[in-house]
């Protein structure tokens, strides 16, 4: 199981409808909550959908201040249509005997981040939602609106120009902490060691197959053609196709040795987004080897027990 399963991704839990009875029971044991934001008022303040009740966290609760960029006003006015987890912090009664409930986003993620700093280690596979994508990466929650950079060049094995090519905005992923910066409170993250080895994926296919994929480069020597995340093949170069296009390739060969397979390009398929074959899911992992035994170069491999 994910080792931030106890404080999760925004967005991984129910979001109502609460009863007032379920709001004073969660306010006597802390217990954490979700709902949707409505809208953000003038004063920055958030007004969230309970169900039956609306709650309302102040600007001061809105974001915890050591995460980056919470001083934005971005970090408050980007929550609107949005889940977000909350503690209870008092019910309270108006003049009219309506309920007033105010909530606080800022007290969960102070304990999802003591929790995170202390539990989590180089290695360890987390459950993820990605937030937002950028040209060099993809922002991703990791607990409790608690958001860490997945660089692009960690996302896979096979290169990409854009983590929308892997990624969508909202999607539940899982990650792996590279690094823990405990005095600074950041987290490195990396995907692409989940995705399985050469002979993971390459094991899938067989000489004489036809088969789809995504042409990611071309070169002057050969088209490059993704098969899965973490392979690739190299075809002969072919009039009229670009990286990005979605093809059907010939099997020619696979040599486990070189880490190679020989592609021939048949014709162009209409776009398809590419599924995440996840190899690992949980658990704790101390050294990944993407090469194949028997490969005759350096090993190409991730060593987690060097972070720590």
């Amino acid at each position: 199981m994910p080792e931030n399963k106890l404080f999760l991704p925004e967005g991984s839990r129910s979001t109502g409808p609460y009863s007032l009875d379920d709001l004073k029971a969660a306010e006597e044991s802390g217990a954490i909550l979700e709902g949707i934001v409505l809208r953000c008022d003038t004063q920055h303040n958030l007004h969230v959908s309970l169900g039956g009740y609306t709650g309302l966290i102040s600007r001061d609760q809105a974001v915890l201040p050591s995460i980056n960029g919470s001083d934005r006003e971005i970090a408050v006015l980007s929550r609107v249509g949005k889940p977000v987890c909350f503690t209870v912090s008092s019910i309270r009664s108006d003049e009219k005997g309506a309920p007033v409930v105010r909530l606080s986003r800022r007290q969960a993620q102070e304990r999802a981040m003591a929790y995170l700093l202390e539990a989590l280690e180089p290695g360890m596979v987390i459950d993820a939602r990605v937030t937002h994508l950028e040209s060099f990466g993809a922002f991703v929650d990791i607990g409790c609106g608690i958001v860490s950079l997945l660089p692009i060049e960690n996302i896979s094995v096979s290169r990409i120009a854009h983590p929308a090519e892997r990624f969508r905005s909202g999607q539940r992923i899982r990650a792996v902490i590279s690094a823990v910066d405990r005095e600074n409170k950041r987290f490195q993250l990396t995907h692409k060691e989940l995705l399985g080895t050469w002979m993971e994926n390459a094991s899938r296919y067989n000489s004489g197959e036809t088969v789809r994929g995504i042409i990611r480069s071309v070169k002057d020597y050969g088209i490059f053609v993704e098969l899965q995340p973490n392979l690739s093949g190299l075809a002969d170069l072919k009039e009229g196709f670009s990286p990005g296009d979605c093809v059907s390739v010939f099997i020619k060969s696979l040599q486990p040795e070189r880490m190679k397979i020989k592609l021939q390009i048949i014709e162009k398929l209409p776009p398809f987004l590419p599924q995440l074959p996840y190899q690992i899911t949980d658990g704790q992992i101390a050294l990944w080897r993407y090469s194949p035994p028997g490969f005759q170069h350096d090993p190409i491999e991730t060593d987690f027990t060097a972070s720590l």
